[in-house]
């Protein structure tokens, strides 16, 4: 590791650029530990440009941790809905509870009470620990991997077991533990702004000068990651029926995607699948009886999303959205929550099933 990065003026540099670019976000003119940990549970997996909108939102429905730990799931995951990753959201419900319960309502101020919270990882506990109480745990997300990693162009794996070793101890070792809560913040900001995946701005760089990648110019080599997962295609089929301005849902339970959000009755296949196929499906004619399903409903089905592509971690989504008009609801309500209509906005629902109702109700 060269002694270099060490010299004073390291520091400076980084701390002046923070000064003059950094963004202006309300995360970050408080050391309320709850805020800053909403903040950071949001931004997991989601772009601030995406998730400061939800942040507003959902700290203005539950600007504490009694607001949160005293609201039902239901209505804490219709205030999440879009932002995806839905266990961030029960997570951070269920652990609102436990801090009232077990701490008075008083958010943990060691980091190792904070590590223990159901939700909250390493990363997470030094962020808070760091912004809120300047407490000296280095953060390792993302934006901090790709500067580390270019800066002593590191050749393991970030996602590699050894890889995120050698990434921990080295991110506490070069921490400024005078100001670690400034420093988290300002390197983070560096990679979220200038050292940017693809063609970052390297000339401009505060850091360019200690920079190993930007020397040897092998930037795009870093940092360096193991081969991705192999992804799974999934093909659901969803059915909103309608009945005398009633409709039909259910929520979602088990391991899989989106557990705890309610969906319309579905029938998913091995491949993509057409209207003949479904109509003749076994779930098809439970829901709406035997005499209902086939040739007697063919003609009030309408297709209104013939294909969507929703693409998450390990999984495509390929999905269809019909709407079939009955008469009578068969078998529904055995399988189903029937509800009114204009009662959907309601209930918490994928994305996914968002554009759908977006595009069937205009």
């Amino acid at each position: 590791m060269p002694n270099r990065l060490f010299r004073p003026d390291f520091y400076d540099r980084l701390f002046n650029w923070y000064d003059m670019h950094h963004r202006d976000l309300p995360w970050r003119d408080t050391k309320d530990p709850y805020i800053i940990w909403v903040s950071e549970i949001i931004l997991q997996q989601t772009r601030v440009a995406q998730g400061l909108d939800y942040f507003k939102r959902f700290v203005s429905r539950f600007p504490d941790i009694q607001a949160l730990a005293e609201a039902q799931e239901d209505e804490v995951l219709r205030y999440w809905q879009g932002l995806g990753y839905y266990s961030r959201a029960r997570n951070l419900h269920e652990t609102a509870r436990v801090i009232c319960k077990q701490h008075e309502g008083i958010f943990p101020s060691e980091h190792g009470d904070i590590r223990k919270l159901k939700g909250i990882g390493d990363y997470t506990a030094a962020a808070i620990a760091s912004f809120a109480w300047d407490q000296p745990y280095a953060v390792l997300d993302g934006n901090v991997h790709r500067v580390l990693s270019r800066l002593f162009s590191i050749p393991e794996p970030i996602d590699s077991a050894k890889g995120k070793r050698i990434f921990k101890e080295l991110a506490q070792e070069i921490l400024d533990t005078r100001q670690p809560g400034l420093y988290n913040q300002a390197i983070m900001e560096l990679g979220a702004l200038q050292c940017v995946p693809a063609n970052p701005a390297c000339p401009d760089c505060p850091l360019s000068g200690f920079c190993s990648a930007y020397l040897y110019n092998k930037v795009q080599d870093f940092p360096v990651k193991q081969k991705k997962a192999k992804t799974v295609d999934r093909y659901l089929n969803y059915f909103q029926i309608l009945s005398n301005h009633h409709t039909w849902i259910r929520k979602r339970t088990g391991k899989d995607i989106w557990n705890g959000l309610y969906e319309f009755p579905l029938i998913e296949t091995n491949e993509a699948a057409g209207i003949e196929t479904l109509l003749t499906s076994e779930e098809l004619g439970q829901w709406l009886g035997d005499g209902t399903a086939g040739k007697a409903i063919e003609k009030s089905i309408r297709l209104v999303i013939p294909e969507i592509k929703h693409v998450l971690t390990h999984q495509i989504i390929h999905a269809s959205f019909y709407q079939i008009f009955v008469e009578e609801p068969g078998h529904l309500s055995d399988h189903f929550l029937m509800i009114k209509e204009e009662e959907l906005g309601n209930y918490a629902f994928s994305r996914l099933t968002e554009k759908f109702l977006e595009r069937a109700n205009p």
